[in-house]
């Protein structure tokens, strides 16, 4: 199997190259990127080959691509490799507008190219084996969800993700996908109605774009969901982000955290060290943390469970080698850009926008 990556703008082509070269069966082509110098520095990084622009790395005729780029790049990097007859890994969100994920989805679906949406949560173990009790008819009716996706503000050398026209949005365009799209496997319905509102309570003076939020969801058979979808984590945080839901059913409720299986690490700097830092943390914030990395005062998760993003590749793979829709398509993707949008309405017409 010969892939590619399509830029290397989003932190999960770190994970997404790990994933691949683990994989005996896999030959990573190599990846291009508009910005060279990232490019070049990621290619560098992973022993990959680096091109020049799109055109030329899908001229290698890889069989499939991981697109990575920023979100305003999506569509135009998905038609690119749909043109070249390259199958599609897109990372999420599909697009940051409806029409633009409608036009991929359309696309792909006429010249019968393989569109996966990069979903990872629904291959977490906590998440499917929750599912898979609610589909068992273990758990009872379900009648709500309490959500939270919460995290840390994007690191400096991904300011893209701040930026509204490159990311689309803040912190509910990175967020509220993820859980959505969960929401929408578990039930096996579609979400009809969706209110929201936002601030920038957090990170006010550094962004211009919603770090606060809260997103209400109602689905077709009339469950309905709230989703804390904030940039609220400090800086010292053990992982940059997190997910988990309380699933409330008529038999009683059930927490589930996606990034559970994990061991909390704790730094070595000495008490006089220890003392003097968060002397002066105080002063400067979260820019403390990222100056001195590894030397920040707080925890650090080490996760020992299973790989959601390996399992995630795994499932692309073998979708493209058999020739069959993936378990995310494209259309999930899309719907998931439609409860987005819908929040973004919401918020400027301040009322419950219908999907």
């Amino acid at each position: 199997m010969k892939l590619a990556f399509m830029s290397a703008a989003h932190v999960h082509a770190d994970a997404y190259v790990s994933c691949l070269q683990s994989m005996p069966d896999v030959e990573i082509i190599g990846i291009a990127d508009h910005d060279s110098v990232r490019g070049k520095a990621f290619a560098s990084r992973y022993g990959l080959s680096f091109f020049e622009s799109y055109d030329t790395l899908l001229a290698q005729k890889p069989d499939g691509v991981l697109i990575t780029s920023e979100n305003a790049y999506h569509k135009d990097l998905s038609l690119k490799a749909i043109k070249a007859g390259a199958h599609i890994l897109c990372e999420k969100p599909l697009a940051t507008n409806v029409k633009d994920a409608e036009t991929i989805v359309r696309f792909a679906h006429e010249a019968k190219i393989l569109l996966m949406t990069a979903f990872p949560m629904r291959f977490s173990v906590p998440v499917r084996s929750v599912r898979d009790e609610l589909l068992r008819g273990k758990l009872g009716k379900p009648l709500c969800f309490n959500a939270s996706n919460q995290g840390q503000l994007p690191p400096r050398d991904r300011a893209w993700f701040t930026d509204p026209v490159l990311a689309g949005g803040g912190a509910i365009i990175d967020h509220v996908v993820h859980l959505a799209d969960v929401m929408r496997w578990y039930l096996g319905t579609e979400i009809v109605e969706v209110y929201a509102v936002a601030n920038r309570i957090f990170h006010a003076q550094e962004v211009e774009i919603e770090t606060g939020a809260m997103v209400s969801l109602q689905f077709k058979n009339d469950v309905f969901a709230t989703i804390n979808c904030s940039w609220s984590r400090p800086s010292t945080w053990p992982s940059w982000g997190g997910l988990s839901f309380d699933l409330i059913t008529d038999r009683g409720a059930i927490h589930v955290d996606a990034f559970k299986q994990n061991l909390t690490i704790f730094n070595t700097l000495s008490v006089q060290d220890g003392v003097k830092n968060a002397q002066q943390s105080t002063s400067v914030n979260h820019d403390w943390s990222s100056a001195h990395g590894d030397r920040g005062l707080g925890p650090r998760w080490l996760f020992w469970g299973s790989d959601a993003n390996q399992m995630m590749i795994e499932e692309f793979i073998t979708a493209v080698r058999e020739h069959r829709a993936p378990m995310i398509t494209g259309e999930d993707g899309l719907h998931a850009v439609q409860v987005v949008d819908a929040a973004y309405r919401s918020i400027q017409e301040r009322r419950p926008i219908r999907i």
